[in-house]
């Protein structure tokens, strides 16, 4: 191994910053050459490379985002993509690619390591739905973001004895909304993984009122069946006979935007020294990620090919703790 790759593939998370340093500077130290690309696959595809030294990475593990960029690239779903992929990497005589990313960006991992490229990705989502490990860089970070909003609206929710709503990213993954709603003291949360009508969240804000409480918060997560825009227009039709309606935040991309967080900075540098010491074992078409507390590897092939479970149950615990 004389000389690897970084990319951020796919929405960025706090925390990608710093598993970039941890890479370069890990790989530095074997006496490797390190390359970034710009700009994720599209960047691959495009040769858009760029030699980074460890001057070159300081001062940015505090950083939000990432440096080298990230893009959507639907051609390297295509072979004739992973091909060109394939050959930038050949053609400037790099040995191993790491990629820092989320589902999509491990299914791009996962062909080139099929195509026989020496590979190995970095569990990076605020979703947190990627298999293989139990917590991702950035979810930590966006959980905190979205808590401090849930927190700052329950305070004018229970001024003006209102009932908010709170919608927060996720994906098709309700993990992020599940993990706030309880920290944050919802009376309700609706998840993609349990279909929940809007009837019993009426009644879950109304039964809140009676027990006292003056405000109800629900938080919604963006890829449930009623999502905030539609629950608030069934309440905005139903005003008359629910007897009241539904303001609703959509917290959206500010979830992605904050500085990483002591966990993420921390998960992050650790993910990337164990990409470079995977390598260093021979370890390739593999995923670094966490479990019970310990940084592991996963095939990619069994990354990409299941889904990562949701515990629901956690439902129950929310139901009851919004008494």
């Amino acid at each position: 191994m004389n000389r690897i790759a970084v990319l951020t593939s796919g929405g960025d998370a706090p925390g990608m910053n710093a598993a970039i340093r941890a890479v370069v500077r890990t790989a530095l130290d074997q006496g490797w050459e390190t390359f970034g690309i710009r700009h994720g696959f599209a960047g691959l595809i495009g040769g858009d490379f760029i030699q980074l030294g460890r001057r070159d990475v300081g001062g940015i593990i505090q950083r939000g985002g990432t440096m080298l960029g990230s893009a959507r690239c639907p051609e390297m779903k295509t072979e004739e993509g992973q091909l060109k992929a394939l050959h930038q990497l050949r053609e400037r005589a790099v040995d191993a690619l790491v990629v820092i990313g989320g589902n999509g960006s491990q299914q791009g991992a996962h062909a080139l390591s099929q195509l026989g490229f020496s590979v190995v990705g970095i569990a990076s989502t605020i979703d947190n739905d990627l298999y293989g490990s139990e917590i991702t860089i950035g979810v930590d970070t966006a959980l905190n973001i979205a808590l401090e909003a849930i927190d700052r609206l329950k305070v004018t929710a229970s001024s003006h004895q209102r009932a908010f709503l709170i919608e927060t990213m996720g994906r098709n993954c309700g993990y992020i909304a599940l993990m706030t709603g309880i920290a944050g003291g919802a009376e309700a949360i609706v998840i993609p993984e349990i279909d929940t009508d809007p009837e019993v969240i009426a009644e879950d804000i109304r039964q809140a009122y009676e027990r006292g409480k003056p405000h109800a918060i629900v938080v919604v997560a963006e890829g449930a069946k009623y999502n905030a825009e539609e629950l608030v227009k069934y309440f905005k039709e139903h005003q008359e006979r629910l007897g009241f309606d539904l303001r609703a935040t959509t917290l959206g991309h500010v979830q992605r935007g904050g500085a990483p967080g002591v966990f993420d900075r921390m998960l992050a540098t650790r993910l990337g020294a164990g990409a470079v010491e995977a390598l260093l074992r021979g370890e390739e078409g593999v995923l670094v990620g966490l479990q019970k507390g310990e940084i592991t590897t996963l095939s990619l092939s069994e990354v990409v090919s299941k889904e990562k479970a949701l515990d629901v149950t956690l439902l129950d615990l929310a139901r009851a703790l919004a008494q």
